[in-house]
């Protein structure tokens, strides 16, 4: 089991928030003009690989309080930009692969966040940790868990609208073009473990289990 962790200081929880604030704002100003060739984030690896640096700089806040809600607060802010700015990108199957290993990276970080654990950067998996005496770890609340879920299955209908517009380039369906790449269950099973781990996984409001890609 790793060390005793402790609570980021109120010093350095305001250079991290000012921090990703800024992050944030570049982000989305460059996402914005995406079509402008001045813009860093003209194509959708080059936004997945700027956000998944401040995923990888969020999920290593310690799950300590009073540190963890801001963990879950950003991660959240995070989550709910990067589902919605993928559609603004036109998908390619040489990016798919790039896509879903974010998207696994984001799954992960959500079962740490719910699980209380640390990060391990090295294998983007949660690990337990031992708090200090009299510490605590704050759960996620309900409301940060239905607007969790709420933004995962938007951001996998989302998705499934994006895909529609893959150039299959005469190879067939949608489906068929993702079963060729060998991507069609990942995306199928997309965020199955956090909504697993919230209790939702087989309940209404998970994908169809014929599978995300069905209706293509």
């Amino acid at each position: 089991m790793p060390g005793i962790i402790h609570p980021l200081t109120a010093g350095q929880e305001r250079k991290l928030v000012d921090y990703l604030d800024d992050q944030f704002l570049e982000v989305t100003r460059n996402f914005k003009k995406r079509s402008d060739p001045s813009s860093t984030l003209t194509t959708l690896q080059a936004y997945l690989e700027a956000t998944h640096h401040m995923l990888a700089v969020i999920c290593q806040i310690p799950p300590v309080d009073p540190s963890t809600p801001l963990r879950t607060m950003l991660l959240l802010r995070l989550t709910g930009e990067v589902l919605q700015s993928i559609s603004g990108y036109n998908p390619d199957t040489e990016t798919l692969p790039l896509l879903l290993a974010w998207l696994s990276d984001l799954d992960q970080a959500w079962l740490a966040v719910i699980r209380g654990q640390a990060w391990d950067p090295d294998d983007c998996t949660g690990v337990e940790v031992q708090l200090p005496s009299g510490a605590r770890a704050t759960p996620m609340s309900q409301t940060e868990r239905t607007r969790l879920r709420s933004l995962l299955i938007a951001g996998t209908d989302g998705m499934e609208e994006w895909l529609e517009g893959l150039d299959t380039s005469g190879e067939g369906s949608v489906e068929d073009t993702l079963q060729r790449l060998g991507v069609e269950q990942a995306f199928n099973e997309l965020f199955a473990g956090t909504l697993a781990e919230m209790g939702s996984l087989g309940g209404s409001e998970v994908n169809d289990p014929r599978g995300m890609i069905g209706t293509c």
